[in-house]
């Protein structure tokens, strides 16, 4: 049998409060929400480790991605991140401040630019990258493999459902 976490104490005073509630949901979702900011956190020193924060990982991570040349426009990147034009460019002149990418003009389109990676770039990434998947690691490692992957296909159907649903 396992000990009661904080979860489980909340849940147990809603059920006092509100027996008439179906609470399921609610744990579960709590147990989501409470290893979500756990995972961030860990990221957030993580990148910290490397001078970044997780958004500007997330745009270097972006580009590595893309393949050699490791070249991209920003319209694609704030598309593939989500991210506005305007946020996207703040990224950047951080990232570019900082040395990690170079900004020049598309030679095929001079109202746009392309991103590059430099090479303090490129390496501070590869080491952020190798870090995070080590922590990453160490997050799911008080469950199976089996369970991981228990855990993946629940997440990916859940996820499938919530994009769905209306709101």
């Amino acid at each position: 049998m396992r000990e009661n976490d904080e979860v489980d104490t909340v849940i147990e005073q809603w059920r006092r409060e509100r027996s008439d509630l179906d609470l399921w949901p609610v744990e579960v979702l709590a147990r989501v929400t409470r290893f979500a900011a756990i995972m961030n956190r860990s990221f957030d020193e993580v990148f910290a480790r490397h001078g970044l924060r997780n958004g500007e990982f997330d745009v270097l991570a972006a580009i590595r991605r893309s393949g050699p040349p490791y070249v991209v426009i920003p319209s694609v990147l704030s598309e593939q991140l989500m991210l506005s034009r305007a946020g996207m460019t703040n990224r950047l002149d951080r990232l570019d401040r900082a040395g990690l990418i170079h900004r020049q003009l598309d030679p095929e389109d001079r109202r746009s630019f392309l991103v590059t990676l430099t090479d303090k770039g490129m390496a501070t990434l590869d080491a952020a990258m190798s870090d995070h998947a080590a922590n990453e690691a160490a997050l799911l490692s008080g469950l199976s493999q089996q369970q991981q992957h228990q855990l993946d296909d629940a997440m990916y159907t859940l996820l499938q459902a919530a994009k769905n649903r209306d709101i």
